[in-house]
């Protein structure tokens, strides 16, 4: 199966739907996926990613719609597909009671793996993720990163050759998430197919080819990244840090500056966006006149934050908060 550009289509989504009681969480959303592609599926908590990952990987039906995966029509038996992928869940579905290495062996059996094969795979993982020194610890006993990792590792351990990863680094140390991340990107420099849900937009930015804003489980835009990036790399946009001065100075800027695009995004803080240089001395002077200090002017670069912001009209700050909520449970 190949898409317009002669691409080998390896993911395929036909007008999916999903309801919960009264709830609509993904509403007739379609796209592809193509062999060794980076796939993103970006979008606020809600969206409805985990619920449409869940159904490509056959944890639950869909109500409307059809799904093919690598050629095999799983839409009527969700689970015909599961031999050729890999799954790592929002949420870890390992056993506490078993070790890391065992938790790992068991995943691989599973699989059909022969016990030599699994023992040194299980092995390679552990030492990949740098959890040699916890291999003979319970895994209830982990970390959140490290049961972050072991939870890769177990999606992995048959080296799948089409891998779905539902917020891999949510939730997890700075350190942990970078290494989670340099993992994914070497497993598709080596092939592997993989479709990524997140809400972390620089992460999407950093690792996917091509990417989906979903946004009330309906697909919003799906383009290539350096496609999405596109308008707005002829954008100045500098960031002001002010006393706060108890009113919006934002449109007294705009008729003093009508070159330049300016918003209050909170409280003391200001962004100029302009397709011109954004000059920070006459903005200095303008609000100092009106007995407001800035505290620190900061040049950004544009980003893919920018364009999500432009199409869903979702505040930036929104998905920057969900950072904050990863204690909690799963997406819908």
């Amino acid at each position: 199966m190949a898409d317009q550009a002669g691409k080998e289509v390896v993911i395929k989504v036909e007008g999916l739907v999903k309801r919960y009681g009264e709830v609509l969480a993904v509403n007739d959303i379609s796209f592809s996926v193509n062999r060794g592609e980076l796939f993103g599926f970006l979008g606020p908590n809600g969206a409805g990613k985990t619920t449409t990952i869940n159904m490509l990987t056959g944890l639950a039906r869909s109500n409307a719609g059809v799904i093919n995966i690598d050629g095999i029509d799983c839409t009527r038996n969700p689970k015909a597909a599961q031999h050729l992928v890999g799954v790592v869940p929002d949420e870890s579905n390992l056993y506490p009671e078993l070790t890391g290495f065992d938790n790992l062996c068991f995943c691989a059996a599973l699989y059909g793996m022969q016990k030599n094969e699994r023992q040194q795979r299980a092995r390679a993982l552990l030492d990949t993720f740098g959890l040699v020194g916890a291999a003979n610890r319970k895994f209830g006993a982990y970390s959140k990163g490290m049961k972050r990792k072991l939870t890769f590792a177990a999606g992995i351990i048959h080296q799948p050759g089409i891998l779905f990863l539902d917020e891999p680094t949510t939730g997890i140390d700075v350190a942990s998430a970078r290494q989670v991340r340099q993992i994914i990107a070497g497993l598709h420099r080596r092939g592997t197919t993989v479709f990524l849900t997140t809400h972390y937009i620089e992460e999407a930015e950093r690792l996917c080819e091509r990417i989906a804003f979903i946004v009330n489980g309906k697909i919003v835009r799906i383009d290539r990244t350096a496609d999405l990036l596109q308008p707005v790399k002829g954008q100045n946009i500098l960031l002001l840090s002010i006393s706060d001065s108890g009113r919006d100075l934002s449109q007294e800027m705009k008729q003093a500056f009508p070159n330049y695009r300016v918003q209050s995004t909170a409280p003391g803080k200001l962004r100029v966006e302009s397709t011109e240089q954004v000059i920070v001395g006459p903005l200095v002077h303008f609000l100092e006149q009106r007995g407001v200090q800035v505290t620190e002017a900061r040049r950004q670069v544009p980003s893919l934050e920018d364009v999500f912001v432009q199409v869903t009209g979702i505040e930036a700050e929104l998905m920057k908060k969900e950072k904050e909520k990863s204690e909690g449970g799963g997406n819908q």
